[in-house]
């Protein structure tokens, strides 16, 4: 029934009404009393859906007219209502059952920071008692300023590790957060001590393994270079015996040098105190340095902006060096060898490009990997020690730059350093 038909009643009641009292003589008082009747009936009605809506629970008044097809709708949107309500609240708790089931630390929290839920395994990594902190504000349970600026900084597409000292100990925790709903977050947390510690022990030993490795080493190279002196009595296969020897001593110097300096860059805390860096003095020098080393090479920088970036001068240096080494070492000086330097908008862009003999791209992921090399590039030729580029993106992560690589099988290759550059 529609409101037009509810109002035509009432103007056939009031009608009736007022024709009655017309034969009376009393016409107007009629119409009133009809008019009050109307209202006190809706009144009785409006009074009947409040006390229906106060015990939602209960089946709607009976009621006939506009006010029957109003309960009838409201009832079925009641009733849409909980059963989506119920249906929400049963996947809330089958995720509540399978997060309590895994072994990483799980907090739900809304959207004014306070925790709604968390569960068994989260109460000894963050501190947190299930008995009295559902409720409670997540920032002032966890103190740890790290993760307070990390929680409340709302960017989390990178997770935060963080250092907590609890008495003698030190643990390495792991936080992952992720936005569902309008504005509620769940945390994901675990303890990443074994692999932060076995993380250090492989840093440890591998310093000092090329610490104990270089001073033999330097022995062995110094009487091989006496030998190389004096070698021009010996036979032809003892001169290229010698020679062979002293090349692969070579390259496990460099493999060492390598070695020790990548430990010291992972071992490095990040300096708050840079320097601004020129990148046209710091092409300048090593195109100066490269030129003794490899007269035969072609290398062009280009400058497109004189705007410097804050880093560590040598770390930087060291990363671009050793893109340009391995622009050469894998073009064979075929074609020039470019390093340019230009800014679009915040960002600045440090590229290193060859036309040499490319990457296929297959092997660009892993590239980075400490001695990864590519099969075709196994050989004595290139005399790499497969730690370049490992260099190059932790030299990039203590900038917070992205190192990007694009390259192409007989086309060559370009790699890009991008610098964030702020205001």
């Amino acid at each position: 029934m529609s409101w037009v038909s509810a109002s035509i009643r009432v103007l056939v009641v009031v009608l009736l009404a007022g024709a009655l009292g017309a034969y009376y003589g009393i016409a107007l008082e009629a119409i009133t009393a009809a008019l009050v009747l109307v209202i006190l009936f809706w009144v009785y009605q409006m009074h009947r859906v409040q006390a229906w809506l106060d015990n939602p629970g209960e089946a709607p008044p009976d009621a006939f007219g506009i006010w029957g097809e109003l309960l009838t709708r409201m009832y079925a949107l009641q009733r849409q209502h909980m059963e989506a309500q119920a249906q929400l609240q049963s996947t809330v708790e089958y995720l509540q059952d399978s997060f309590a089931a895994i072994r990483e630390g799980v907090v739900m929290v809304d959207d004014k920071d306070a925790i709604t839920w968390f569960n068994e395994a989260a109460e000894p990594l963050l501190g947190l008692r299930s008995e009295v902190d559902n409720g409670q504000m997540l920032t002032n349970l966890v103190r740890e300023p790290d993760f307070k600026d990390y929680f409340l900084s709302g960017e989390y597409a990178e997770p935060l590790q963080y250092q907590v000292v609890r008495g003698s100990e030190i643990n390495y925790l792991r936080v992952e957060i992720t936005y569902f709903g309008k504005g509620n977050r769940v945390l994901f947390v675990r303890d990443v001590s074994d692999s932060v510690r076995l993380e250090y022990m492989r840093r440890d030993f591998v310093a000092n393994v090329s610490h104990e490795l270089r001073t033999p080493l330097t022995v062995i190279s110094g009487y091989l270079g006496t030998f190389a002196d004096s070698s021009s009595g010996f036979p032809d296969r003892y001169q290229n015996a010698l020679h062979q020897m002293i090349q692969q001593a070579q390259r496990m110097e460099g493999l060492l040098k390598d070695l020790l300096w990548l430990s010291r860059i992972e071992s490095e805390k990040r300096s708050e105190s840079l320097e601004v860096i020129d990148i046209g003095s710091l092409f300048q020098e090593l195109k100066d340095e490269l030129r003794e080393a490899y007269p035969d090479c072609t290398l062009e920088p280009i400058i497109e902006s004189d705007r410097p970036v804050r880093g560590d001068y040598q770390k930087l240096y060291s990363a671009v060096s050793n893109l340009a080494i391995n622009a050469i070492k894998y073009s064979h000086c075929d074609g020039s060898i470019t390093m340019s330097w230009h800014v679009e908008g915040e960002n600045g862009f440090l590229s290193v490009q060859d036309e040499g003999i490319g990457i296929d791209p297959v092997h660009i992921p892993r590239l980075t990997e400490r001695f990864y090399r590519v099969d075709d590039s196994r050989n004595s030729s290139t005399g790499g020690t497969g730690l370049g580029l490992a260099i190059v993106k932790h030299v990039a992560a203590a900038h917070d730059a992205q190192l990007q690589i694009d390259s192409r099988l007989g086309e060559g290759s370009t790699f890009t350093l991008v610098f964030p550059l702020g205001g």
